[in-house]
């Protein structure tokens, strides 16, 4: 059973008899559908069902040679809003499916963002077509949560709020500089994460670490897609799972100057949110691309 079927609102789905009976529905009665050919007599179906505002599971499978739709994996998924990066995106074919993952370089949190493609049918069309350029898509992210924690902001004045925003952008610039091989900017960076890590070091003393660090973005366990974030709370709502009435937050945080929405059950959020509070949780990354908006 797929670890975040809680995460859009299944906590209380126990048997794979239970899971069989929904995925069964799907297959014959989805939302949405797009076929492919893969190869030569190959077809590719990937069936979707709404179970909410945007959240549902999507089954993919071949259709045999009488038609017949054989499912392969499944997944949940949600949709976010908006756009989060035009950064150039790499996508990479699994091993073992009919399954894609994005990477994406960055500078804004630093590191290389891989996510699972929500909308693969699409891309093998669009590529089939020759339609994909280097320059001509986007990425909306979004995020699938099992729970996670409400944290109060860290205060700030306006003077430190700018200079927090100036920072990261020279940050930002200097990554940049740094990919191209510039070796000054390598340097510069490697000498500001040694002030970091000692101011870090000597503030932890006598403060807690989340006093100190505002949000963040790393990888979590073994999974490439999967990650720990803290992020600022910039918009939330409130939606249900049409299926089992579970209440669902959805929020549009804020990390490391990242903006994108995270879905994830309301009873298994600790503390009350409130836009400006941070949320810290464990994350399944996914990413649609949106072909053709620059």
């Amino acid at each position: 059973m797929h670890e975040f079927l809680k995460a859009i609102g299944f906590s209380d789905l126990k048997t794979k008899k239970e899971l069989k009976e929904i995925l069964s529905d799907i297959e014959k009665d989805f939302s949405a559908q797009q076929t492919i050919t893969v190869e030569e007599n190959v077809d590719y179906s990937e069936r979707k069902k709404e179970f909410g505002d945007n959240i549902g599971i999507t089954v993919c499978g071949e259709l045999n040679e009488e038609g017949n739709f054989e499912r392969e994996y499944y997944f949940p998924y949600f949709e976010g809003t908006g756009v989060t990066t035009y950064s150039d995106v790499i996508l990479e074919k699994r091993m073992e499916r009919e399954m894609y993952a994005g990477v994406c370089e960055e500078m804004k949190v630093g590191v290389s963002l891989i996510f699972h493609l929500q909308n693969m049918a699409e891309y093998r069309r669009e590529k089939r077509l020759g339609h994909i350029k280097k320059n001509s898509v986007s990425v909306t992210l979004s995020a699938l949560a099992e729970g996670g924690t409400i944290l109060f902001p860290i205060q700030k004045d306006e003077f430190q709020e700018q200079k927090s925003q100036e920072d990261a952008r020279n940050r930002m610039m200097l990554m940049s500089a740094a990919k191209s091989g510039d070796q000054q900017a390598i340097e510069s960076l490697t000498l500001d994460d040694i002030d970091i890590y000692s101011q870090v070091s000597k503030r932890l003393i006598t403060e807690d670490v989340f006093s100190i660090v505002d949000t963040y973005f790393m990888p979590y366990g073994v999974e490439c897609d999967r990650y720990s974030i803290m992020g600022t709370i910039l918009d939330i709502k409130e939606i249900h799972n049409f299926y089992t009435n579970e209440e669902l937050y959805i929020f549009t945080l804020e990390v490391n100057e990242l903006v994108f929405d995270v879905c994830v059950p309301k009873k298994s959020v600790m503390g009350e949110p409130e836009i400006r509070r941070r949320f810290k949780g464990n994350i399944w990354l996914q990413g649609r691309i949106n072909f053709g908006i620059i």
